[in-house]
């Protein structure tokens, strides 16, 4: 039976199957060999796209536009739409999901309450695409994680990623390692105590038979990996500011550490940065961060796409 991701809701990568995975990514590998050939796509000539961010985005909220601008289709937008739609109204988010389908094709939430983007879903009767809820799930940011490492690497099965930094509140590296473990990957987590990755998330893991090392110290795990997915220390995650204040500096990413890490390491940060990668490593051949935000766009168009039944 041939695989289809037409009308379905992109929330949660568990529930894609890997031949849904893999449909993602030989689609996204064409259409950016078409645009890289100069070529246009225009898949979704009289689609329409709703973009609902009640969080701030940069990468996220322009490439999803971008990519649906690039394939000839529209974009409707709330920015902040904890402020300026009718949720400062007390709309809920599943009274927004039956608003935005008569309005719209295909919707992508931001939202800092983990569990929005199903609220969003469970009111719609269209496809919803989770850009992220609270510190829980933001799959579209592994997949474009998953095709970047596929590009520089050439693989991810048997190679080991080092997630760095914070892992407790991250949910790239929450979405991220339960893909890239599907995908054979092994793992060392780095991180302060305070910002570990979640127990349940580990020992999922390794109930699964993946290998796991804890270590701490960013020097160390450097000589082991083979890629190092850095993230910064999340200050709207904390309650407490004192307590990001005495974690914020916890890692830094330099020259020193490209020198003293596995030859050939590849280096990725879901951006934006801080202060935990130095602008000096930007010119390391493996810096691969900016490269990545680059992959958002065609993994995005991708995904549009597919769920829309235009690919």
């Amino acid at each position: 039976m041939t695989t289809s991701l037409f009308g379905k809701d992109i929330l949660d990568l568990q529930l894609l199957s890997d031949d849904e995975i893999r449909l993602i990514m030989d689609t996204t590998a064409r259409y950016e060999k078409v645009m890289q050939n100069g070529g246009r796509l225009m898949n979704l000539y009289g689609k329409t796209l709703a973009t609902l961010f009640y969080e701030p985005s940069t990468r996220t909220r322009l490439s999803f536009e971008t990519a649906m601008l690039k394939m000839g289709g529209s974009v409707i937008s709330v920015a902040d739409a904890k402020t300026s739609s009718s949720a400062k109204k007390g709309e809920t988010v599943y009274d927004t999901g039956k608003m935005i389908e008569s309005y719209s094709d295909v919707a992508v939430i931001r939202h800092p309450v983990t569990g929005s983007a199903k609220e969003l879903a469970d009111g719609s009767d269209k496809p919803v695409i989770n850009a992220g809820d609270g510190a829980g799930q933001h799959p579209t940011q592994a997949l474009l994680d998953l095709y970047t490492i596929l590009k520089e690497k050439g693989k991810i099965e048997g190679l080991t990623l080092c997630l760095a930094g914070d892992l407790k509140n991250g949910r790239t590296v929450h979405s991220g390692a339960a893909l890239f473990a599907r995908m054979g990957a092994k793992f060392i987590f780095t991180a302060p105590e305070a910002l570990a990755m979640p127990d349940e998330i580990t020992e999922s893991l390794r109930k699964k038979g993946v290998e796991i090392e804890i270590i701490p110290d960013l020097m160390q795990a450097v000589k082991k990996a083979d890629v190092l997915y850095m993230t910064r220390i999340q200050q709207e995650r904390f309650e407490d500011p004192a307590e990001y204040e005495r974690l914020k500096g916890s890692y830094e990413v330099t020259l020193d550490t490209v020198k003293a890490a596995k030859k050939g390491l590849t280096i990725m940060h879901p951006l934006p940065r801080v202060t935990e990668i130095k602008t000096e490593v930007d010119s390391y051949e493996g810096a691969a961060y900016f490269r990545q935000a680059a992959n958002g766009v065609p993994v995005r168009m991708a995904l549009l796409a597919l769920v829309c039944g235009c690919e």
